[in-house]
């Protein structure tokens, strides 16, 4: 039984692939060698292998390019943020504001989504800080209460 490679049935494989062509022209120079191998489960073994092996050969052409285009990225100028560096996120953002005086009151989570904007650069949805707000309450670090004017929860040190 032959192994034959059907650059069709490829070429959806790859689709994700950048270098389809480039593949199909490859595959097609290997076919004759795999085709040689009289026993099925061989030439399943060698295409495995070599796809790997260029798969990390793709892998590392990419990441090389990667590491070409952060270093050549540009800062806007409202970019006050150090190279290479991205935002803090939520909970590493309410972890500091516990850090702080902020919650010796009580804040309902769009003040502290607010809060986090003007003060931290950082525009949260309520629904990203609810969780870590949840789970700070329940780690005793913060106590949850609600609210009798508008029966929302607030916030505040426990």
């Amino acid at each position: 039984m032959y192994f034959i490679l059907n650059p069709n049935a490829i070429e959806y494989t790859f689709t994700m692939s950048k270098h389809i062509e480039k593949l199909k022209k490859q595959l097609m120079e290997i076919s004759e060698v795999v085709n040689a191998f009289k026993s099925e489960a061989v030439q399943v073994r060698v295409i495995d292998r070599l796809l790997d092996a260029m798969a990390e050969t793709e892998k590392n052409e990419a990441e090389g390019a990667e590491l070409f285009i952060k270093k050549g990225r540009k800062l806007r100028p409202d970019d006050d943020q150090s190279f290479g560096r991205k935002k803090p996120g939520a909970t590493k953002v309410l972890n500091q504001l516990l850090n702080t005086d902020y919650f010796n009151s009580r804040h309902s989570i769009s003040a502290i989504a607010d809060y986090c904007k003007e003060h931290y650069d950082s525009d949260f949805k309520t629904s990203e800080l609810s969780g870590i707000l949840l789970k700070l309450a329940k780690e005793n670090k913060l106590r949850r209460e609600r609210s009798h004017d508008n029966n929302r929860f607030e916030y505040v040190k426990a």
